[in-house]
């Protein structure tokens, strides 16, 4: 009887023995599953609050470095290239024709959709499942929200970051506000960004003072302006221009009212 009492000791003290490192592991999981969830938290708040606090600053200062052209800068050191950034803020009045060619070129509903243009979106999506050139469906307010706050890509984590930043110009800014940063920043050509320093490149002159055609060409070197040229246009290029000097036409002026 002694050795049995003595075997139902040795057993309830080893299972009190192993018990004790699995209470130790679910308290160990239990804490770091805590410490997740309190980071998570206050790294969403801090997106929330941060993305905000832009959104409303860049509503009255100009732009004067995005997320693309520290990227391009970066691409061109590690290139051994030599870097280039040329990029002058201007007011949208002396942006000259260029935003309604960006308007007749890029997104002609501009003035009119929420941000989103879902016709243009459906289509893009048709046209892709069946075409191996990707073509987009983005307005002038989804490329703006991307080229301030993003990075190049289209995995769907980023589009919907996308969305997010999109909706939140569309809420905080005026249409003109996010036509005068896209003309802005976008880029247009290798080290090339906004209206201004495209047309000193291109035609020696500040934007305000291009012809329709020449802002009609500064566009059309859109969405690949380090593939496409302005000056030695090819045929593509040559008709994009004078497709979109007609639509400069039928729009005939922008109205923000």
């Amino acid at each position: 009887m002694a050795v049995r009492k003595n075997k139902l000791k040795a057993t309830s003290a080893s299972k009190k023995s192993g018990a004790k490192p699995l209470a130790k592991l679910a308290s160990t999981y239990k804490k770091g599953l805590q410490l997740l969830k309190f980071w998570t938290i206050r790294l969403v708040v801090f997106f929330f609050a941060s993305s905000i606090f832009m959104v409303i600053l860049y509503r009255f200062v100009p732009v004067l470095l995005t997320p693309l052209m520290l990227i391009r800068v970066v691409e061109q050191i590690g290139a051994g290239k030599e870097i280039k950034l040329k990029k002058d803020w201007v007011d949208f009045e002396e942006c000259g024709y260029v935003p309604l060619a960006a308007v007749a070129g890029e997104d002609a509903q501009f003035l009119i959709h929420n941000g989103f243009d879902f016709e243009a979106i459906g289509n893009a999506l048709k046209h892709n499942k069946n075409h191996k050139k990707i073509k987009g469906g983005s307005t002038i307010s989804q490329q703006t929200a991307k080229n301030v706050f993003l990075w190049p890509g289209r995995n769907w984590i980023r589009k919907g970051i996308e969305a997010y930043f999109t909706m939140l110009i569309e809420l905080v800014w005026s249409k003109e506000r996010i036509l005068e940063v896209y003309v802005n920043v976008i880029e247009m050509g290798d080290g090339i960004y906004g209206a201004e320093a495209a047309s000193k490149k291109y035609y020696k002159k500040s934007a305000k003072r291009l012809t329709k055609s020449e802002a009609a060409s500064i566009v059309s070197i859109l969405p690949s302006p380090r593939k496409w040229s302005v000056t030695h246009p090819t045929s593509f290029v040559q008709k994009k221009q004078r497709w979109i000097r007609r639509n400069m036409t039928i729009i005939g002026k922008l109205n923000f009212d």
